[in-house]
């Protein structure tokens, strides 16, 4: 697990680029947020984090598989990391901090068109929190 990354990911590239050429300006990976969101919109008071569909364990999703073996480790790590998912959550909205969730799979070639809009649409709202992604059955 030492070779995946944490930040600059292919999704997150995808979404900095779009938002980008929205006229979007932002900071990456702010350390002294909590969790350190990949995006930071400081004018709008507002994190973005790129969650990947296995790791973050998006419900439903095609691509959130559990791999068969070890599996009391990975049961063990999903669970941790959707706990951990909501404890940055709530810290960031103490502080004050709006906070989106975009799925990896809402940034595939197929759906990343919708996806951009929505988060625009979020980004220039006064809602607290977002969630953007695409569930496909399984199978």
């Amino acid at each position: 697990m030492a070779g995946i990354k944490a930040g600059n990911t292919k999704p997150e590239i995808r979404l900095r680029k779009a938002l980008h050429s929205a006229g979007l300006r932002y900071r990456l990976h702010v350390a002294g947020l909590s969790g350190k969101p990949d995006i930071v919109l400081p004018s709008r008071r507002a994190t973005i984090f790129v969650h990947g569909c296995f790791w973050h364990r998006h419900a439903g999703c095609h691509w959130c598989t559990t791999p068969a073996d070890n599996a009391e480790f990975w049961a063990n790590k999903f669970v941790r990391n959707i706990e951990r998912d909501r404890e940055v959550i709530e810290m960031l909205a103490n502080s004050g901090w709006r906070t989106g969730i975009v799925w990896e799979c809402g940034l595939r070639a197929s759906y990343i068109s919708a996806t951009i809009e929505a988060v625009r649409d979020w980004i220039a709202s006064d809602r607290s929190n977002f969630e953007s992604g695409v569930v496909r059955p399984k199978g």
